[in-house]
């Protein structure tokens, strides 16, 4: 959460930098003390204080406090250990789960809320209209991509992985209004989906964005119809074989697809019963039934 704040501070206005630079200072005192005394300490207005917690993608005051004391409190028990060639298998097991745990529970203390709400909402209305729903990944983040696919397809919503980067470019040209694009990067440095984003923003498709927050990518999710999912890790995202960042990214998926579901609501539980009525005759039976 802290890193993400740093990243943003020369993309906000000057009271609001101040605002984000008295949180670096003092994280701990920012999450207790009143609004009036943290406008003080800053040397700007209540509402600027306000104004900058929703900047950087959270409800407001109440909602930023309660992330930040959780980061700053909390103690996380694990920390991010690279794995070394020397490493035994005992050693792997313990690093690879420790640094999914660990960047599991730094991400549930730094997620926007307000920002799930925005792509949530997009999502959800766009698999109500019968709208047009585009994951756009390469590499490692092109498999996250079908994953994404494979959860919306069960929900009943027009849902497309794709993977290459010709056909991202065709795909994203068709987009209209009220599609949705969303476009998932460990890096957020591809050409393809930097390009790929900036077609579908000229095509008025609500753009959904999946990757570090000091990403150029990132650094071009600014207007009203994109938003932002930032997935900030230690993991180096020139690593021949990433694994936080693709935990990351399916978790986020998994968030977007509960909420959809839940948006969606009654008409889902019908053709959902019926999809596992049709599967049961794809297994074979248990011994015995």
């Amino acid at each position: 959460m802290l890193d993400r704040i740093k990243a943003s501070i020369p993309a906000l206005p000057p009271a609001e930098q101040r605002v984000a630079r008295l949180v670096l200072a003092d994280p701990r005192s920012f999450s207790s003390l009143p609004v009036t005394e943290l406008a003080e300490r800053a040397h700007v207005s209540k509402p600027t204080v306000v104004r900058f917690c929703r900047s950087v993608g959270y409800d407001g005051l109440a909602d930023f406090k309660l992330k930040l004391a959780g980061t700053v409190n909390e103690g996380v028990p694990f920390v991010h250990r690279a794995v070394d060639e020397d490493d035994k298998a005992g050693d792997i097991v313990v690093k690879v789960i420790d640094n999914a745990v660990s960047a599991f529970l730094h991400y549930r203390n730094a997620a926007a809320s307000h920002a799930f709400e925005r792509a949530i909402a997009a999502l959800a209305q766009a698999g109500r209209e019968g709208r047009r729903i585009e994951f756009y990944g390469v590499g490692n983040s092109g498999i996250v991509a079908q994953d994404a696919q494979h959860k919306f397809f069960r929900l009943g919503v027009y849902a497309t992985a794709v993977s290459d980067g010709h056909v991202q470019v065709m795909s994203a040209t068709m987009l209209q209004p009220g599609d949705c694009a969303v476009i998932i990067s460990n890096s957020g440095r591809s050409r393809d989906l930097i390009d790929v984003a900036e077609i579908a923003r000229r095509k008025g498709a609500i753009t959904i964005v999946v990757t570090a927050s000091d990403s150029p990518l990132a650094q071009q999710t600014t207007a009203s119809q994109q938003v932002l999912l930032a997935a900030d890790h230690p993991e180096d995202h020139d690593r021949y074989s990433p694994m936080v960042s693709r935990l990351l990214h399916l978790l986020i998926i998994d968030i977007l697809t509960t909420g959809v579901a839940l948006r969606l609501g009654p008409q889902l539980r019908p053709m959902l019963q019926e999809i596992k009525r049709n599967l049961r005759a794809k297994r074979y039976a248990a011994p015995g039934g």
